[in-house]
């Protein structure tokens, strides 16, 4: 499997904490059969959480001496969760921002509760500049859970769906869970991911998930959600 999503970047969001948590937590995700994995750090502008791509590539080549020392054969990317912003293009083009392996792929992030009034108009205009977004657990927002019509919308709109796997099995809520299971059956997410945090994430839920998830899609689907759409990513 390949997971496009999770803060396993240690020390600079709210996920891992240090390198050695970091490594313990790779190497669970490995166990489990992730083979590749986009690290994607918050990044919310004029927050703790900022920090740029360069200072991002420095922990990133660490990591990864780290793990080929340990003979862990699993392959890391970088990018960035990126809460919404009247300013993503420019942060972006000015290297602050990483898009999901160098690509023209933004994984961006909505408030939880509460609404972006602009956010429809921003991800249209990321799109018209060549960026394909990609929202990070559709679920889970209040908004969307309240109104469906809103997750129709941003299809409309060009935007590609990223659902977590802890989302299927009700980590996030009985609404969360719900939405979840509704997208997936109507194949609406292109993509599933871990949103994985700490060493101390349960990672035994990707086998309960997967169950989950295969009571409403074929088997070859679930390969698409997992490994075919998110390998345009790293290919």
């Amino acid at each position: 499997m390949i997971d496009i999503h999770n803060h396993l970047l240690y020390g600079i969001d709210d996920g891992s904490r240090s390198l050695d948590e970091s490594l313990s937590a790779l190497k669970s995700m490995y166990e489990v059969g992730f083979t590749d994995i986009i690290l994607t750090p918050h990044y919310i502008n004029d927050s703790r959480y900022s920090s740029p791509a360069k200072n991002n590539y420095k922990l990133l080549k660490e990591l990864k001496k780290e793990l080929k020392r340990d003979n862990v054969n699993i392959n890391l990317y970088l990018g960035n969760e990126i809460f919404m912003d009247d300013d993503i293009y420019n942060l972006l083009s000015e290297g602050l921002i990483y898009s999901l392996n160098g690509t023209s792929y933004l994984l961006i992030e909505l408030p939880m509760s509460g609404e972006y009034p602009s956010y429809i108009e921003i991800f249209k205009d990321l799109i018209d500049k060549g960026c394909h977004v990609v929202l990070a657990h559709p679920e889970r927002y209040f908004s969307f859970q309240e109104d469906y019509k809103k997750i129709d919308e941003v299809l409309k709109a060009g935007v590609l769906l990223q659902s977590n796997f802890g989302s299927i099995i009700g980590k996030y809520g009985h609404e969360a869970e719900r939405l979840v299971k509704k997208l997936i059956k109507e194949k609406k997410i292109s993509f599933l991911a871990s949103d994985s945090h700490h060493k101390k994430h349960d990672y035994s839920e990707f086998d309960q998930a997967k169950k989950e998830v295969l009571k409403l899609i074929s088997n070859e689907e679930f390969d698409k959600l997992t490994r075919i759409n998110p390998s345009k990513l790293i290919s």
